[in-house]
């Protein structure tokens, strides 16, 4: 089979086991390997560094696209072969490595990290690791189930190595746009204007002589880890779903909407999952990642067209969709992470984002990544390329965690990832605050009579209260601020009453 998948004769030499193509790979270097949120990863050679690292030092500075699936991030992280990671990750294993100081984290907007690649702000990519469905006769790469950053780690590094996934459906081919923008000075507008539109190649264009490893693979994707929908995530939806209604009444959109764009995990798939039964047709989708809510949208005829950098499903919608890649392949196109999270396109689409936050302040700022404002969770992946750009900026999260015990509505955030400046709603279960054209003041009365639980309701209202009397044009109590997440660590809630400051 793998004969019909490497279509130039030439590189069929190039074919070895995993150990041996992992050999390429040496101590302080920097790797670039596929995979883009559990999709298109390498499934072999990592494998192989971590038995190496066994009995060898080998450490490495690994970029990826996003995370990994298959526990590479663990299996590696275990075998201390992580020195440096980038830009994104999920994984618990090296989440306490990274927390502890033992794994160094560059969180990064995914749309910047081959930008400084190319720029040559961060250290070049000595050898790329890509997944491939097929090479073809001039030795161009076709991805899998993902683009992510793999164009550019193949295109720059100095040694390929290509693992050929016999379990992905050759029919893949076809399902890509390969375009990287052109290089600085002079570099030319991106042309594309419309989400369907395709502007690129549907491979990795690659010299052959770089190919230096060819690696036979069977090995499926990891399946999403995204839940089903439950009673809030379907609350939340609602609150959306009526807000997009009331802007189509308003005529400040269209019945099909503008392009939609939505974060990975659980939450903004429910969200987006609630638009099967909402009253809109035609919609698009221009997103990084396509979840299984994007193929119920398909299914249903919502969703006419739908753009990514990656396909990250749970196991049965995933088997559906390789199955009938044919009716697929007309409405989907993956696309490098830096065109699907680019701020210039995401701008001139008008994409309406909607995206999860750990937590809010009461003046709209965002916490996506830090718990406690100290440990990283997974990391701002694409969500401030898409906020900070948009034409609505969603944030959606539900209103406590823990039983209660966290409200995710607070006076201040304990890390800053989105400001104010670039958040336009906020929903939670409990109701929807639209902040647009509202001043600090006003914007804190709707986040907390819309989107706070009851059980802190009160308190924030005596907090910002409070702070008001004290006056500025963005109140706080400066010596409070953070005290909600102090009584968390010292008593395990947030809901004990603060002591009442004097006004």
């Amino acid at each position: 089979m793998y004969k019909e998948r490497i279509r130039l004769a030439s590189l069929l030499d190039k074919i070895m086991p995993a150990d041996a193509a992992a050999a390429l790979i040496r101590d302080g270097m920097t790797v670039g390997m596929s995979g883009f949120t559990r999709a298109g990863d390498c499934k072999a050679v990592p494998e192989a560094l971590a038995r190496r690292a066994a009995t060898e030092p080998l450490r490495i500075t690994l970029m990826t696209g996003a995370s990994l699936g298959n526990d590479t991030d663990k299996i590696l992280a275990e075998a201390n072969v992580l020195a440096r990671r980038l830009p994104f990750q999920v994984d618990p294993t090296l989440r306490r490595k990274i927390n502890a100081g033992e794994v160094m984290f560059i969180d990064q907007h995914l749309s910047e990290t081959v930008e400084q690649l190319r720029g040559r702000q961060i250290a070049p990519v000595d050898v790329a690791v890509v997944e491939a469905a097929a090479i073809t006769e001039s030795g161009g790469i076709v991805p899998t189930t993902s683009v992510g950053n793999s164009a550019s780690f193949a295109m720059q590094a100095e040694k390929v190595i290509v693992e050929i996934n016999l379990n992905m459906p050759a029919e893949l081919e076809g399902l890509h746009d390969i375009y990287l923008p052109t290089p600085r000075p002079g570099r030319e507008p991106i042309p594309l204007t419309a989400v369907d539109q395709r502007i690129g190649l549907t491979y990795i264009p690659v010299d052959p002589a770089r190919i230096a490893a060819i690696v036979i693979t069977q090995k499926d994707d990891s399946p999403s880890s995204a839940l089903p929908p439950d009673q809030d995530t379907r609350q939340i939806a609602g609150h959306l779903n009526e807000f997009l209604l009331h802007e189509v009444r308003a005529g400040r959109l269209a019945p099909s909407l503008q392009p939609l764009q939505a974060g990975i995990g659980t939450i903004a798939n429910a969200v987006l999952h609630g638009l099967v039964d909402s009253p809109f047709r035609d919609l698009k989708m221009y997103s990084e990642v396509l979840q299984d809510s994007t193929i119920e949208l398909l299914d249903a005829g919502r969703l006419s067209f739908a753009s990514a950098s990656s396909v990250t499903l749970s196991g049965p919608v995933y088997a559906r969709f390789l199955a009938d890649l044919a009716r697929y392949r007309s409405r989907v196109i993956l696309r490098p992470q830096e065109i699907s999270n680019h701020p210039e396109l995401v701008r001139r689409l008008g994409l309406i984002t909607i995206n999860t936050a750990l937590e809010c302040d009461i003046y709209g700022n965002v916490n996506s990544t830090h718990v406690g404002g100290t440990h990283m969770m997974n990391g701002i992946g694409g969500s401030g390329d898409f906020a900070r750009n948009a034409h609505i900026s969603v944030f959606v999260t539900k209103s406590v965690a823990k039983a209660g015990a966290i409200s995710s509505i607070v006076p201040m955030v304990s890390h800053v990832d989105h400001t104010e400046h670039d958040v336009d709603v906020i929903v939670t279960e409990h109701g929807l605050a639209d902040l647009r054209g509202l001043a600090p003041r006003e914007r804190a009365q709707q986040i907390i009579a819309n989107c706070a639980d009851p059980l802190y309701r009160d308190l924030l209202q005596d907090y910002v209260t409070r702070a008001g009397r004290r006056g500025g044009q963005t109140p706080h109590l400066i010596e409070e601020a953070l005290a909600w997440h102090a009584r968390l660590r010292e008593q395990g809630t947030m809901s004990a009453t603060p002591a009442l400051a004097a006004a």
